[in-house]
């Protein structure tokens, strides 16, 4: 599921001259598309994983339902990078991907590190 998802506000009939954030979640009036940064949709999705409501949280953020549980998707395909509407360039991602291999293959040398000094510590016992 990924792709491009943007919200599209609705135009207020009762907008007032000159406002730009009359909406009372903060969304800019008139029209325009409003994009949502990956931070504010990763908030969404962890309340709604949290247990609130998909309903609740679509009439709060304006967002549609369908929106957010695509979000949560994203986010549970991907973790943050999932709800992001520009991805990273191959490259970046390959280096991330990198960085956290090399992560884990150094905290696995530790720990292996760490057991065998363990075991090393302990006085043997004669076999019987």
């Amino acid at each position: 599921m990924s792709g491009v998802r943007k919200a599209v506000v609705v135009e207020s009939q009762s907008s007032s001259e000159g406002s730009r954030c009359g909406a009372p979640d903060g969304r800019p009036e008139g029209g325009r598309e409003v994009r949502w940064s990956a931070r504010r949709k990763q908030e969404v999705v962890l309340r709604l994983l949290r247990g609130e409501g998909l309903d609740a949280l679509a009439g709060e953020t304006g967002q549609a339902a369908g929106v957010i549980a695509g979000w949560r998707e994203d986010f549970l395909a991907a973790g943050q990078e999932g709800l992001k509407t520009r991805p990273a360039p191959v490259e970046d991602r390959r280096l991330a991907d990198a960085q956290r291999k090399i992560g884990e293959l150094s905290m696995d040398l530790d720990i292996a590190k760490a057991l065998l000094e363990e075991v090393e510590r302990r006085p043997r016992s004669p076999r019987r």
